[in-house]
């Protein structure tokens, strides 16, 4: 993990340092080091052809000449986006997230399956099963949920993160779940594979801050009203405080349309991978709201170049505590698997 930056208002990652095709290791660690010894942070970027090196730090610090005379480095690129570390032009490959073993961002496509809350032992390890047998690898559950209203359910809590943790040894499934505040990362860092932060907080800098010095992958999805830009920043304050294994979710925005619940904005997709090296998820369950919606937009995400889906399934949902109005069957999740399949066959892509 590299050192955490604090930025200020005058800090900002300005610089990236590209390596020749030839440069060996020892060049590249010689380059770090002169980097260090300016008050700056080097991050190491290995690629297939050549390793690159960006910069954090105050922009007055850098001596790019220096830079530029030692041995291996071809270039120096300023980069432009406010966004620096989950910026393209600082990472030129895609970056694949490692969910203990299920890699986010890479040639598969993966698929995140469950309730949207835990609810009880039995409902659980009911629909795990049924997601196990369906190929999925990464299960969703609440163990916390953030309601509009006061007077819903709230999840389970830590009892809810001992039913997840009871998932992964009996199915063998890696675990996604909320943290909602900074008071609980530790808490669900304990059970959980990947830390999900959800709309309402994509912009709660201080959580952002603190799952950014947790070793775990984070799912960040991106707020109601956010743009990408935005989305991109929050995904900046978790890479500046040390964790780039960060995964994008696009959930749905706000807008004046009343046939669904938000519009699930596929055109998000294909910009956010021009914009960033992140993989970026699409959920179509929030992202619509309605059962009816979910499976043809999960088939157009598909197709608009996600790296995965996050879907949400049970096996009862009119009688699911927390949205089950957007909640499709085990039957309906089987068949969507059978669908992508297909659609992966026509786009030369397989399914994780």
């Amino acid at each position: 993990m590299e050192t955490p930056l604090h930025l200020s208002d005058d800090q900002e990652t300005q610089l990236l340092v590209v390596m020749e095709g030839t440069a060996t290791p020892d060049m590249v660690n010689r380059v770090c080091a002169e980097i260090q010894k300016m008050g700056l942070v080097p991050h190491p970027i290995p690629g297939p052809h050549q390793t690159a090196i960006g910069i954090t730090g105050s922009k007055s610090r850098v001596d790019s000449d220096h830079l530029l005379a030692l041995a291996g480095v071809r270039d120096i690129i300023q980069i432009t986006q406010p966004y620096k570390l989950a910026s393209r032009e600082f990472h030129p490959e895609n970056t694949v997230v490692d969910v203990n073993g299920v890699k986010l961002g890479g040639e598969s496509f993966v698929v995140i399956g469950g309730p949207c809350s835990v609810e009880s032992r039995e409902q659980t390890m009911e629909i795990a099963s049924q997601m196990a047998d369906a190929g999925v690898r990464l299960f969703r559950g609440g163990a916390f949920k953030p309601r509009t209203s006061p007077y819903s359910f709230q999840g389970l809590g830590k009892p809810g993160l001992e039913i997840l943790a009871e998932v992964r040894s009996r199915f063998g499934l890696r675990i996604v779940t909320e943290a909602i505040d900074t008071e609980m990362v530790d808490l669900v860092a304990e059970y959980a594979d990947m830390i999900q932060i959800g709309a309402r907080n994509m912009q709660n800098y201080s959580l952002l801050k603190r799952v950014g010095r947790i070793n775990k992958p984070v799912l960040l999805k991106r707020g109601m009203s956010a743009t990408l830009e935005e989305l991109l920043m929050a995904a900046e304050y978790i890479m500046v405080e040390g964790n780039s294994r960060v995964a994008l979710c696009e959930r749905g925005i706000r807008t004046l349309a009343e046939h669904t619940r938000n519009t699930l904005d596929l055109a998000a997709i294909p910009a956010v991978k021009r914009m960033s090296h992140l993989p970026i998820l699409a959920d179509p369950s929030h992202g619509t709201g309605r059962r009816d919606k979910v499976l043809p937009m999960a088939r157009a995400a598909f197709a608009a170049g996600a790296d995965g889906l996050m879907v949400e399934v049970h096996h009862s949902p009119e009688s699911a505590l927390s949205d089950g109005q957007q909640a499709i069957t085990p039957l309906e999740f089987e068949l969507l698997m059978q669908q992508l399949r297909k659609l992966a066959l026509a786009m030369d892509r397989t399914i994780g």
